[in-house]
């Protein structure tokens, strides 16, 4: 811990001193989506699509990433304590495993278990922006992008700075994160550098979390770029209640590397990136964390994976194509050792008709090694009403291959099941969005059905959980929502950001007399939303978030948080924040109950 805070400190301190700017007053509309073929802005897109801003990082009570996505409207959020250090994010009544997670448009699934999505090696200071597509998005991001895709964005800056953030709470927490881009000549580069740890909320539920990331790039000339990353996390926990009740001192170690190597070419209408990246991820799990021997796993996953995706321009409009090819390892004590092969292939077309009308369609084919061909059709239909009104709809097909641990596992509490198939599922939303004068309003209809659905089911307390597949599930659902956001204008009470969300999902999925389902039936049924950020003076900021949590089956619960800010944007800042300020009992997954009142308090050193 001292070193890293002296290596923090002597970063920092060797860029020039000034201040900083809020460098996040650019207009909604013109945030272009980074999908990895068509990039369309914001306003242009026909997608039900929740952007999280840097401003909206830095200002929401939170001290990790999927405590930010906790207030994204039909987001599900189950951590496992506090700062998320082993959280599942699912989105539209999906699973953990239905949602593909991505940092700069590169996967991070892990053949193993959906459970590592969230072991992102980026610090929260370094995060540019969030952006969360809802809906089937294997047509744009391949399989396991069945509920939708949630892609994490880092800039690589061309300006000389530092921003370094330390705080302390309440169960022993502290932290210290460290961000910084130097340039040299036309070679741009990032380093971020974070520790966080605790003691813990209740028994067996201390952590330590530490992530190293850097990212590097360069124009070479006017037609070519090359850009690189390489990123590691390391989390060690204790998992009381995590997996299992029946054993509170179950303990997980799980250290996470990411590298890849792109290039860019751009020409007058070709755009063409390549890319290859590499992840490994290990993962230490121990059922008695102080008796090892009586049941412990060892895994370690390795994906190997290259790709080429561009787009160009033509008098029928904008053709963008791609493929990929992807291999899958792991090597473990209870799974085995096994390995499989993807290889996909993305076709899709953009046009437009008229001023007003624009459809885009397309198709993704996959080739598994142990599932053949699988081929996943999807297009979207968008009709400019107005200037500032949009209307749209959507079809598509998702897919989501078994991991490891649904097919293979065995323990005490969970069995796997080596005769499941894919689940696959066919998609329909229909929406409107309305946008002016920094107001921004959507609602949306979607539809899902799901057939082959894999879902962990037992008879009984007693018996081990196991997945099965679910013949035909329909999920249902609506989306509302309500922003504003608004650049500071001097005065000295000012509303600077309002959020205001409804989600509402219905699911067919009927119990079986005697079977219990462990996630299906525990998904978000009602989800309110609510935010509004003060400008007081210009340098105090005061944010108060809120949200009503109803999950099928399940009693609801309210949160309130709030976070005051003081000079966030200036050399020198500091905050102070609180969760749960309501003293809610509640539980987000598995037995684990979630900490009452708890506060931190922190300072942001800004540097140019």
């Amino acid at each position: 811990m001292q070193k890293l805070v002296l290596l923090v400190s002597s970063l920092a301190f060797c860029l020039s001193v000034n201040a900083q700017t809020d460098t996040t007053t650019q207009e909604l509309g013109e945030v272009l989506i980074q999908e990895n073929r068509i990039q369309l802005p914001f306003s242009k897109q026909s997608r039900n699509i929740s952007l999280v801003s840097k401003r909206q990082i830095e200002t929401t009570p939170a001290r990790s990433l999927a405590e930010v996505l906790s207030f994204v409207p039909g987001v599900d959020v189950r951590q496992r304590g506090v700062t998320g250090v082993q959280s599942d994010i699912s989105i539209r009544g999906g699973s953990f495993e239905q949602t593909l997670m991505l940092l700069n448009g590169i996967k991070l699934s892990d053949p193993q278990t959906g459970h590592h999505m969230m072991n992102i090696p980026v610090p929260l200071v370094n995060i540019d922006r969030v952006e969360v597509l809802k809906g089937p998005a294997s047509r744009v991001f391949g399989q396991n992008a069945y509920a939708g895709a949630i892609n994490v964005i880092t800039e690589l800056s061309d300006k000389r700075y530092a921003r370094v953030q330390g705080y302390a709470g309440d169960f022993g927490m502290k932290g210290i994160n460290f961000a910084g881009s130097l340039p040299i000549g036309s070679y741009k580069q990032n380093l971020a550098i974070s520790y966080d740890d605790s003691n813990g909320h209740w028994y067996n539920s201390d952590y330590q979390v530490s992530n190293i990331f850097y990212e590097g790039g360069a124009n070479l000339n006017e037609k070519n770029e090359l850009k690189g990353m390489i990123a590691y996390t390391d989390r060690s926990f204790g998992a009381n209640g995590f997996y299992s009740s029946s054993f509170p001192d179950q303990w997980e170690s799980v250290q996470t590397t990411l590298a890849s190597l792109s290039h860019t070419l751009t020409l007058n209408n070709f755009y063409l990136n390549t890319r290859g990246y590499f992840r490994k991820n290990q993962d230490e799990y121990v059922l008695k964390r102080n008796e090892p021997s009586f049941y412990q796993n060892f895994h370690t996953t390795d994906v190997y994976a290259l790709e080429a995706n561009g787009n160009f321009e033509t008098k029928l409009g904008t053709t963008g194509f791609g493929v990929e090819t992807r291999k899958e390892t792991i090597e473990s004590t209870n799974l085995g050792n096994r390995d499989r092969v993807l290889t996909g292939i993305f076709l899709e077309q953009m046009v437009t008709f008229g001023s007003k009308v624009d459809l885009r369609a397309g198709v993704y084919s996959n080739y598994y090694s142990e599932y053949g061909w699988k081929h996943f059709p999807g297009a979207e239909l968008g009709f400019q009403a107005a200037t500032d009104f949009r209307l749209y709809s959507g079809y598509g097909i998702s897919y989501r291959i078994p991991t490891y641990n649904d097919l293979y596992y065995v323990g005490p509490t969970n069995i796997g099941n080596d005769q499941l198939v894919p689940e696959q599922a066919q998609n329909f939303e229909i929406g409107a969005k309305w946008s002016k004068s920094g107001i921004f309003a959507e609602l949306v209809y979607f539809n899902r059905s799901t057939d082959n659905l894999i879902e962990w089911t037992r008879p009984d307390a007693d018996t081990p959980w196991q997945p099965q597949n679910f013949s035909q599930v329909k999920f249902n659902g609506i989306e509302a929502s309500l922003n504003y956001r608004i650049s500071p204008n001097g005065k000295t009470l000012h509303i600077k950001e309002f959020n205001l969300s409804y989600n509402y999902l219905d699911a067919d999925l009927i119990n079986q007399p005697g079977i219990e389902t462990r996630y299906a039936l525990t998904a978000l049924k009602n989800q309110l939303i609510g935010g509004i950020l003060i400008g007081i003076g210009q340098k105090l900021e005061w944010n108060t978030k809120m949200r009503n949590v109803e999950r099928m089956n399940q009693d609801p619960y309210f949160l309130l948080d709030m976070r005051a800010d003081y000079n966030r944007t200036g050399k020198i800042g500091f905050f102070v924040e609180a969760s749960n300020i309501t003293d809610t009992d509640y539980v987000e997954a598995g037995t684990v109950q979630m900490p009452g009142r708890w506060f931190r308090a922190g300072f942001m050193l800004n540097l140019e």
